[in-house]
Parts: structure tokens; C-alpha cells; sequence
């Protein structure tokens, strides 16, 4: 009898996530890890300054961290870091600060890095960046006022305050990039590997 495969989990607490793999038809389990995000950005922005990097470092360290409890299962971290002319974008804390952002990313090129790492037993087993360009129209501040209202406070989930599989798309005018990643999570190389270790179907 062949041995059952080993557990999967998510190290994150991002429903966004969470979604994409389980409408992937991916049985998981959730167990987000608690590192210091901030510290690890800062250090790696003083080092490289590189978001992409920076993204994943966060992976890393979120996989490694869950490892720590649950040591036979495969536990995947994942992180997204949006670049703007080298400024990072964190999620804003409020809506005067999500204004902000969108007016600042306004009819710009912006760079969504996102990373994902599988850790088991401590150890790096596959690692994954992959880098979008989103080109924001030069909107009117009145659209952006009403679609702010019209999106509500779940922005403040995102940074660069929006959502690519919502209204957020009414903000761009190009898009380059795996539609996914941009959502946070690279699935389609995630899933691939995922397979090799028997837990994703074949």
C-alpha cells in the first residue's frame, strides 16, 4: 500500500490565498505564522533594496516558521511586495490612505513581486518569484472617489488598494503578468510542483 501523502499547509492567512487553492481542488490546511514582516523588510530593503527579494525572504520565513510546528508536512509561504519607481507599497491602514496610494500609483507602471516557498522539515524544498507590470490609468480624482465608495474598506486587504478580480480591474489600462501572482499566489508553478510531491493530483 502506497504511504499517504504528506500534509499541506498554508502559512497565511490570506483569504485570497487560501481561495485560489482551494478552488484548485487542493485539500490544505491553514496555520498562518507569526514573524516580524516589518523587520524582515527593512533588512532586506537596507541589504538589496530589491522587492523581489524582499517578497521572497517573507515567503521563506513565514514557511520556515509553521515548519517549525508541524515537521513532516509541506507547509507553503507566500508573500507579495508592490514596487512603485523603488517605493514599497504596504496595505494602507485607512482609506485616506488608500486614496493616497491609488493617486500616487495613478498613470504609472507598477511591479507586483510574488513569491511562494515549500518548506518540510525545515528545509527549502522549492522556491518561486515571479514579477507583473500593471500599468494604472491617469483616472479622474471623481472616479476614483466613487469607486472608492463603491469598494469599501476591502481595499485595505491589498496593498496598492485594489483587487484585480473585482472593480480593482477598472483602474488599469495594461496588464503584463500571471494573472495569479498578481492575486498573490503563483499557482500554476505552485501546483506543478505540488504534483511531483503527490499531493495535487497527477
Amino acid at each position: 500500500m502506497a504511504d499517504a501523502p504528506p500534509a499541506l499547509i498554508l502559512a497565511s492567512k490570506s483569504i485570497a490565498r487560501a481561495t485560489l487553492l482551494h478552488n484548485a481542488g487542493i485539500n490544505f490546511h491553514i496555520d498562518p505564522a507569526a514573524i516580524d514582516e516589518a523587520a524582515i523588510r527593512r533588512m532586506v530593503h537596507a541589504e538589496s533594496g530589491a522587492a523581489a527579494v524582499a517578497a521572497a525572504a517573507l515567503a521563506e520565513a513565514k514557511a520556515m516558521a509553521v515548519s517549525e510546528a508541524h515537521e513532516d508536512a509541506l507547509v507553503i509561504g507566500a508573500d507579495q511586495i508592490l514596487e512603485c519607481d523603488s517605493a514599497w507599497f504596504d496595505k494602507p491602514l485607512d482609506m485616506q490612505r488608500a486614496r493616497a496610494d491609488l493617486l500616487a500609483l495613478r498613470g504609472l507602471t507598477h511591479q507586483q513581486h510574488s513569491a511562494v516557498s515549500v518548506v518540510q522539515g525545515g528545509a527549502v524544498l522549492w522556491r518561486h518569484v515571479e514579477t507583473a507590470d500593471l500599468t494604472m490609468r491617469d483616472f479622474s480624482v471623481d472616479f476614483l472617489d466613487d469607486h472608492l465608495a463603491a469598494v469599501g474598506t476591502s481595499v485595505l486587504a491589498s496593498a496598492g488598494a485594489y483587487q484585480l478580480e473585482g472593480l480593482g480591474v477598472q483602474l488599469f489600462s495594461r496588464i503584463e503578468g500571471d494573472y495569479f501572482s498578481i492575486l498573490g499566489l503563483p499557482l500554476v508553478p505552485l501546483l506543478d510542483f505540488l504534483r511531483q510531491q503527490g499531493v495535487a493530483g497527477s
